[in-house]
C-alpha cells in the first residue's frame, strides 16, 4: 500500500507545484480571469494563513503541525491494508507537502511564506490544488468509515 501512499502523495505535490508556478507567472498582474462566467474564476492569492484565511500569520503553527501530520502518515503507513485509505493518506501529505513547500520557501521568508492560492468559486474561499486534495481527502474518508474500512486491518482478522 505505501507505493499508492507515495505515488498519490507525490502526484499531488507535483501537479500542486506546477500549477502554483504557472499561476504566480499568469495570474500575477492580471484581474480575476472568469473561466465559468462568475461561478469559477482564476484569481491569484497569497494566503499567510489556513483555510478560510483562518489563523493568518500563525505560518510557523502552521508549519510544525503540517511536519507533525507528515510524521505520523510516515510512522503509521507501512500498517496501511486497505487501497482506499492509502489514497487519503497519499492525498494528505500531497497536499501538506504542497503548502508546506510555500510557508518554507515563499515570501516574505523561511518559515512565514505565504501560500499560493488561485481557484475562487462562489461563497467559497480561494484555494490550490493542494487544498483540493485534502478536501477529497477528508470526504474520501467519511466514505470508507460510513462503509466500515479499517485503514489497518490486523493479521488473523
Amino acid at each position: 500500500m505505501w507505493r499508492t501512499l507515495f505515488g498519490v502523495a507525490w502526484f499531488v505535490w507535483i501537479l500542486d507545484l506546477a500549477t502554483k508556478i504557472w499561476a504566480v507567472s499568469a495570474l500575477s498582474n492580471k484581474p480575476d480571469i472568469k473561466v465559468l462566467g462568475s461561478f469559477f474564476k482564476l484569481t491569484l492569492v497569497r494566503n499567510s494563513g489556513a483555510a478560510f484565511s483562518f489563523a493568518e500569520g500563525a505560518t510557523i503553527f502552521l508549519t510544525i503541525f503540517g511536519l507533525f501530520v507528515l510524521g505520523a502518515i510516515f510512522y503509521f503507513s507501512p500498517r496501511i491494508t486497505s487501497q482506499g485509505w492509502a489514497v487519503v493518506l497519499g492525498l494528505v501529505m500531497g497536499g501538506i507537502l504542497g503548502n508546506l513547500v510555500d510557508r518554507i520557501f515563499r515570501e516574505p521568508g523561511v518559515l512565514r511564506g505565504h501560500v499560493i492560492d488561485w481557484m475562487q468559486l462562489p461563497y467559497w474561499p480561494i484555494f490550490n490544488i493542494a487544498d483540493s486534495a485534502i478536501v477529497i481527502a477528508a470526504l474520501l474518508s467519511m466514505v470508507l468509515t460510513a462503509r466500515n474500512i479499517p485503514p489497518i486491518t490486523k493479521v488473523g482478522s
